[in-house]
């Protein structure tokens, strides 16, 4: 099988940013993919806040796979929110999913302590934070005690520029109501003893994302990206590309062995 005939990737960002890079997509050799926006990202930041919340970007992340690939199944990649996102996309749509890499998808409030805290404050103060970060991205960028490298500060600003602070408001409040829902466990154990999912974190970052016995014990397994932390597309985006590529290789290596 040519790598253009390999089931296509969705990648599916977090809070803040896009997984629209050329250099994770090459990583991928040829490999069908796309990290489309989402509701109130990117070309579509101004989208009414009041339609923006997971499920709306789960319907609308399905009306754009099936407009660009049909009826092929995919494999979601979603990080942090954008976990959140790909777990609710396949429950929903599990016929049109292969698997599932969480990249430190949101298991619980505990992991969303962030969107919780963008959810609680007045609009002008998530204005003026985002405002402030894009004025001054290695602030931003020493939350993740990352270094303000010139490469790396110019993808921050992409990322802190890809959206509006309604939108991270709006997307906060949504992954707090999903992921604070007492059922939200069941659910996910349900989609994980249907479909494969792998975990993938950052080596920096594994430690304080928490990820349930359950989860551990249920994913096809946990992948750790050497010396990188929760932004670790940002900060390496080749290698973080390549290890998503390793992840799929084992995936279907598997699913042809069985």
């Amino acid at each position: 099988m040519s790598a253009a005939e390999k089931a296509p990737v969705i990648f599916i960002n977090g809070l803040i940013g896009t997984l629209k890079n050329q250099l994770i997509e090459g990583a991928l050799e040829g490999r069908p993919c796309a990290a489309p926006d989402l509701l109130g990202y990117g070309s579509l930041a101004s989208e009414t806040t009041e339609t923006i919340d997971i499920m709306a970007q789960v319907i609308h992340l399905e009306e754009w796979i099936e407009q660009h690939f049909a009826q092929r199944k995919v494999h979601l990649v979603g990080h942090s929110v954008g976990g959140v996102v790909a777990y609710v996309f396949a429950l929903r749509y599990p016929q049109r999913v292969l698997s599932v890499i969480s990249v430190e998808g949101n298991f619980s409030l505990k992991d969303a302590f962030w969107s919780s805290s963008v959810a609680s404050l007045p609009r002008y103060e998530v204005e003026e934070m985002l405002a402030g970060y894009v004025a001054h991205p290695d602030t931003w960028l020493a939350r993740s005690e990352l270094k303000a490298e010139s490469e790396l500060v110019s993808r921050a600003v992409q990322w802190l520029k890809h959206q509006p602070a309604t939108t991270l408001q709006a997307m906060a409040r949504s992954v707090v109501a999903v992921t604070g829902s007492s059922d939200y466990p069941n659910q996910l154990q349900a989609l994980f003893g249907r479909l494969p999912v792998r975990l993938l974190a950052g080596e920096k970052s594994l430690a304080g994302w928490d990820i349930p016995d359950w989860a551990r014990s249920m994913a096809e397994g946990v992948v750790v990206m050497p010396g990188r932390g929760h932004l670790m597309m940002l900060e390496d985006p080749i290698g973080f590309g390549k290890q998503v590529a390793k992840v799929l290789a084992q995936i279907e290596e598997q699913n042809t062995a069985t």
